[in-house]
């Protein structure tokens, strides 16, 4: 048994933000039923193919575990199985533009008569106010939820990350959403709306950079380079670079192999616990007592020199080695692990973190699991649909009768009729 079977997901979501929420539902067991055009799909089919005719990675590493159903929703027969689908579901989850539901004919009073118990939710670019109905892509998310502005190096530009936190953050926000409307209708036994905004995502994932932006009122920040650098701070939350972000400094630093290797780096963190380690790996033990370098505040002045120090040993080992190393002593580092490093993982395959998948028309490919690991829940992954792949199916678990089916394959609700 999986913690939701018997939960049945009406996904109206395409691209990332959405399809990232319900591929994690699906994950945990949910039926969710995908929603596409008819001949098209889901934009993202043919988005960034590496192979021609082929529905692309982009697609099939975001909608693992779902069922696909061509459906034509503008036409009669496609509302009429549309409003079939809400009366048998729990949850419909759209990311359209702002209106598009009510344009289609179903606003949340409709819904509401449809089915009182349907729970619809949403994701949006921006919450209630004067920029309600703007568009938002992932980059943009970065950039007006706070991330971009706190990233980056101190005398550069604004940069956004690749970890998609605009995009799959709203989704895994949505998804809690979710789960906590489906417990609350057990007491109340209707739906609600639940929506999650990509701003205000981005900026619940970014709010140790408001906690900095507060701390500026009372003076400098001194777990940032600038501060030991003698470089003032200005009125609001700087980039920082590499440096950790919290209480304890950290940077990214080069190993063995770092002139021809992109990612031969480690991060390495000087976390005060782990001081009089480090003073003994890096051959300093003198600094374990030293005046100056005995206690995390007077050792802020001296951060760089520090780290340059580490880093003369860092750069005699590779960074797996270093790893090794330092693990088994409390020293908090990570190696960089490239897209290569973590496909090739060993451990992240054991545990089903990353998988390997056959797809009947585009063979074996990698993809990501469930990150989210349950005692009492197998979460196995499945393949994406193909474009329609259970259109028949999911009409005839809804009661139509094959008689049905060929009306509404000849009336075009399920796409172009087959000769």
């Amino acid at each position: 048994m999986q913690a939701l079977d018997g939960v049945k997901i009406l996904d109206f979501t395409h691209v990332q933000a959405g399809p990232s929420c319900t591929q994690l539902l699906a994950w945990f067991g949910a039926d969710v039923i995908k929603i596409e055009r008819p001949g098209s799909g889901d934009i993202t089919r043919s988005q960034l193919r590496d192979i021609a005719d082929v529905d692309s990675l982009y697609f099939t590493m975001l909608n693992h575990n779902k069922r696909s159903i061509e459906l034509d929703v503008k036409s009669a027969g496609g509302q009429e199985v549309l409003i079939r689908l809400m009366q048998h579901c729990d949850v419909m989850v759209e990311n359209f533009a702002p209106g598009a539901l009510e344009r289609m004919g179903f606003p949340w009073e409709r819904i509401q008569e449809v089915n009182p118990r349907l729970i619809l939710a949403s994701i949006k670019g921006y919450g209630p106010g004067p920029n309600e109905d703007a568009k938002v892509y992932e980059n943009v998310a970065q950039c007006i939820g706070g991330s971009a502005s706190t990233t980056g190096f101190r005398d550069g530009l604004p940069l956004v990350t690749a970890s998609q936190v605009g995009d799959a953050g709203t989704g895994l926000h949505l998804a809690l959403g979710i789960l906590a409307a489906l417990y609350q209708r057990e007491s109340t036994g209707r739906g609600q709306k639940v929506m999650a905004a990509m701003q205000d995502s981005v900026l619940n994932l970014c709010r140790v950079k408001l906690r900095d932006q507060q701390r500026l009122a009372h003076g400098p920040l001194p777990e940032y380079s600038q501060h030991g650098e003698g470089i003032p701070f200005g009125d609001v939350t700087p980039r920082a670079g590499n440096d950790s972000g919290g209480g304890q400094p950290g940077r990214v630093l080069k190993c063995k192999g770092w002139e021809n290797d992109p990612n031969a780096y480690t991060y390495f963190v000087l976390q005060a616990p782990a001081w009089g380690a480090i003073c003994d790996v890096i051959g300093e033990p003198d600094w374990k007592t030293a005046p100056g370098y005995d206690s995390p505040a007077a050792r802020l002045d001296k951060l760089s020199a520090i780290f340059e120090r580490v880093e003369q040993w860092t750069m005699e080992r590779g960074k797996f080695e270093v790893m090794e190393i330092c693990a088994p002593l409390n020293i908090p580092v990570g190696p960089v692990m490239s897209s290569k490093d973590l496909m090739e993982d060993p451990a992240l395959r054991a545990s089903g973190t990353v998988v390997e998948l056959d797809h009947p028309t585009r063979g074996a490919y990698v993809s990501v699991g469930n990150p989210v690991k349950m005692s009492a829940s197998h979460t196995p992954v499945t393949r994406a649909p193909l474009l329609g792949e259970h259109s028949e199916e999911i009409l005839a678990q809804l009661g139509y009768s094959p008689e049905d089916l060929a009306r509404l394959t000849q009336s075009g609700a399920m796409g172009r009729a087959k000769p």
